[in-house]
């Protein structure tokens, strides 16, 4: 943990529901229950990857970190003060907010204006954020930023449309962007999927030397389990808007408690389960369905009707945040059942440990 011990921004218990709205006024009102209690705390220095398929709530939880969406309820708290909403207060902050979090987003080709060059892109926010005023400031400021994500010579780049350049230093000139406004919280919203593989390891060790250097608190977001482990310290495993899991890395993938989290190692590539299938035939893990639906999402915990080890009363209650070890948590039944119910914490995983082991 970081030596403060205090994060930089935290969320508690927040929730996301976007209203659908219909032409037919008879039609009872509805709505999108993106997210639903998630809670997540971002430390200088470190890193904690949010981790789920598409559709869990992973980019709602970030873009409401970054104030593009305003939370349904909770509270979010930035350098311990209380992040407000609504109000003339609420107004006036944002800009000052925006500036110290700040979002990487995921597909490098749109996130950038192809009729603007580069120095177009990294002065507009040195020149809001008042960080550069004359033009001999912006050049020499911008020349140093492409220079910090390594797209050397920076003197062959400054001029360049998003068109001449190649998915990879699109996403760096997006990183560059971000830097500009000298943020302290960066959200990362798989900024590596979009890039051809040879180069995600390049981008990742990119941001993990920023991150050490400046003493960043980055938000990665990725499906990719592997990357994550990688990356951050600390992981968070989110399905269909709920959190289910987390801890630091190392555990939550070397020893995954709750059901899905094992599913989503099962799926992880893994170069001998692919010979596995080839002598033995198809061992893959049934994914027994898909996300369900959020406008109406099942009763008690969500992943139920796709869980292997689903209990009577994993449909009825939703299970509460149990710690299976300091700072390792589930919410799942299995784990937190009195009684008889205590011995499931032995039952047999999703996967074996050999998987697991090659998962590391």
């Amino acid at each position: 943990m970081n030596s403060t011990n205090k994060p930089i921004l935290e969320a508690e218990h927040i929730y996301k529901e976007f209203p659908i709205h219909s032409m037919n006024p008879f039609t009872p009102s509805v709505s999108v229950k993106a997210v639903e209690d998630a809670s997540i705390a971002l430390y200088p220095g470190r890193a904690t990857a949010l981790v789920g398929e598409s559709g869990s709530g992973k980019t709602t939880v970030a873009r409401m970190l970054a104030r593009i969406y305003d939370p349904t309820a909770g509270t979010m708290r930035f350098r311990d003060e209380e992040v407000k909403y609504k109000g003339r207060r609420a107004a006036s902050s944002l800009r000052a907010y925006r500036r110290h979090i700040q979002m990487v987003f995921q597909d490098p080709f749109s996130s950038l204006n192809p009729v603007h060059n580069v120095r177009y892109h990294l002065s507009r926010p040195l020149r809001v954020h008042g960080h550069a005023k004359t033009e001999q400031e912006v050049t020499e400021q911008v020349l140093s930023l492409l220079r910090r994500v390594s797209l050397s010579p920076a003197e062959q780049f400054i001029e360049k449309f998003p068109h001449q350049l190649s998915g990879g230093q699109r996403q760096r000139v997006a990183i560059a962007r971000a830097l500009a406004a000298r943020p302290e919280v960066v959200l990362a919203d798989e900024p590596v999927s979009m890039l051809d593989v040879s180069i995600r390891l390049d981008i990742l060790n990119l941001l993990t030397r920023l991150k050490d250097e400046e003493q960043l608190a980055f938000l990665f977001i990725t499906h990719d389990i592997a990357s994550a482990r990688y990356f951050a310290e600390d992981t968070l495993v989110m399905y269909a808007g709920q959190m289910v899991e987390g801890g630091p890395s190392d555990e939550v993938i070397q020893t995954p408690k709750h059901p899905y989290t094992q599913l989503l190692l099962s799926v992880a590539p893994d170069p001998d389960r692919v010979q596995q299938v080839i002598d033995h035939g198809n061992t893959a893990v049934p994914t027994r369905g898909e996300i369900p639906s959020l406008i109406k999402p099942p009763t008690g915990c969500r992943f139920h009707p796709r869980c292997p080890h689903a209990m009577p009363i994993c449909s009825e209650q939703k299970p509460a945040r149990t710690e299976v070890s300091p700072g390792h948590w589930t919410h799942c039944f299995l784990y937190d059942q009195p009684g008889e119910n205590s011995q499931q914490q032995q039952r047999t995983p999703i996967i074996s440990a050999e998987t697991i082991q090659r998962a590391k």
